[in-house]
């Protein structure tokens, strides 16, 4: 298939109305594609398609739905590098990465059906003689995926593959920016097995198709991934038929880097890394370095000195470290919150602006001095930005990380092993990087605390998400 229409009910379909609409190169500002372009319309059909699946999907059991899911990972594999390729186009993250993220996708979906098989219940003893009680699970129904462009493939990845293993049917709504890599991922579901109507992909106005999945009795849940607004909304509109909610949301994940790490040229260069991953654009990197006050001055001229060493330029060129924002709107977001902070006494140490010529490119920047008030570190930035701060105490540091409201994530560099227990112990965040750029896996349960959001996703407990819990109590037993 083309990669351009959407899944309903097993079929690739064009939508109701027949709109479309064209996707745009972030490297180059040109038209890639033209790409189906739905309404609620279409989201009623993907929600009847799917509740029509939900008893048979139900009903094949963990193992064979762990079988499908196996075979789905290895397609991913298979075809990691074509559907890389097609990532990469659309989001403007270098190919490298976008072959990375495909190729964690298998994992996800290998835990989760492996996961599947284990979630058995329980016995509760009773009180009372003669009477059994008895906890099982069971899945929720219907599940319907709202996902953002930064992770095209495993924003969707994490919630479906834990939901269908859970014996879940899946409505998803890409982003816009990035429907693409939605469409190749449900086609090698699709290929692997999946029964019709068991995952369905549709493609529009992200308010109108929320609108409807919260409006609909027969969807139980909406994961949603993106902003902390937007998150809100969900939530109010969640309460006409309470719909169950996973959010995540924003993150301003602070780093706090002690003054006795081993190598902080090491330390530098991973999280100069890091922050830039996707240009900046992972909810779960580090935003805000708070650096102690006796090496700052080489953390700043070290994180300088390796950002300016980038290669900032074509997403499929090999040698690429950054690619571009996803849009106009987010350079322009990312250049004011520069702006702002140069103007309330910050400096920059690299970078600055804006790149010449198309595409929406933004230079890898250092900011650094009295900036502990600006957007710089009070705002999720959502690009290639580096501010760094110093502390002197560790409660100083503390207070610093913890102001914010978001709590995603949150990193810890440090020698001293009480320290690391100390200070991961008191920062208030839901996943914490201790001497780790990377805290994420399949196997361990991702999501924040405060505003960033609500449940988990992935682990035991992102399959535990997508089950109902049912208590039977058998009496006259005895």
């Amino acid at each position: 298939m083309s990669h351009t229409s959407m899944l309903i009910g097993g079929s690739w379909i064009g939508p109701t109305e027949g709109r479309s609409m064209k996707l745009i190169n972030p490297a180059t500002e040109d038209p890639i594609d033209t790409v189906a372009y739905g309404d609620e319309t279409d989201v009623e059909r993907a929600i009847e398609a799917a509740a029509a699946a939900a008893d048979g999907w139900r009903a094949v059991g963990a193992y064979a739905r762990a079988d499908i899911l196996h075979r789905a990972a290895s397609l991913l594999r298979e075809r990691a590098d074509a559907y890389g390729l097609l990532t990469s186009v659309e989001s403007g993250k270098p190919l490298t990465e976008a072959r990375a993220e495909w190729l964690s996708a298998p994992t996800y979906l290998e835990f989760a059906a492996e996961e599947a098989k284990r979630i058995g219940g329980r016995l509760i003893p009773s009180r009372r003689l003669g009477r059994r009680i008895e906890v099982g699970y069971e899945p929720l129904g219907v599940i319907g995926v709202i996902a953002a462009w930064n992770f095209p493939v495993y924003n969707v990845n994490r919630a479906v593959s834990s939901a269908l293993a859970a014996g879940c049917t899946v409505v998803v709504r890409p982003s816009e920016y990035t429907p693409r890599s939605a469409f190749a991922y449900a086609e090698a579901l699709t290929d692997a097995g999946l029964p019709p109507g068991v995952l369905n992909v549709v493609n529009g106005h992200a308010h109108e198709m929320a609108q409807t999945m919260l409006d609909d009795p027969r969807l139980r849940k909406i994961q949603f991934t993106g902003s902390t607004r937007v998150g809100k909304i969900l939530m109010d509109g969640a309460s006409r038929t309470v719909t169950r909610l996973s959010l995540e949301l924003g993150g301003n994940a602070p780093v706090i880097v002690m003054p006795d790490v081993r190598d902080l040229t090491s330390v530098v260069n991973g999280g100069v890394t890091a922050k830039y991953r996707n240009g900046g654009q992972a909810c779960i990197a580090p935003q805000r370095f708070i650096v102690h006050e006796s090496i700052a001055a080489d953390f700043i001229s070290m994180a300088a000195a390796k950002s300016s060493s980038l290669t900032v330029g074509d997403p499929l060129a090999e040698n690429t470290d950054i690619g571009p924002l996803i849009n106009s709107n987010q350079r322009d977001r990312v250049e004011a919150i520069v702006g702002a902070t140069v103007d309330a006494g910050g400096t920059i140490s690299a970078g600055g602006g804006r790149m010449s010529g198309r595409g929406y490119f933004f230079e890898p920047t250092v900011l650094s001095g009295g900036i502990d008030t600006t957007p710089a570190m009070t705002e999720e930035i959502f690009g290639p930005v580096l501010p760094i701060t110093t502390f002197a105490t560790l409660d100083e540091a503390i207070r610093v990380a913890n102001i914010t409201e978001h709590g995603l994530s949150g990193f810890v560099w440090t020698n001293d092993l009480r320290a690391a227990i100390d200070i991961s112990d008191r920062l208030e965040f839901g996943m914490i990087g201790i001497n780790d750029w990377y805290p994420v896996a399949a196997e361990a349960p991702f999501g924040g605390m405060k505003q960033s959001g609500l449940g988990r996703e992935s682990g035991t407990e992102g399959v535990l998400e997508y089950m109902e819990t049912k208590t039977k109590y058998f009496g006259d037993l005895g």
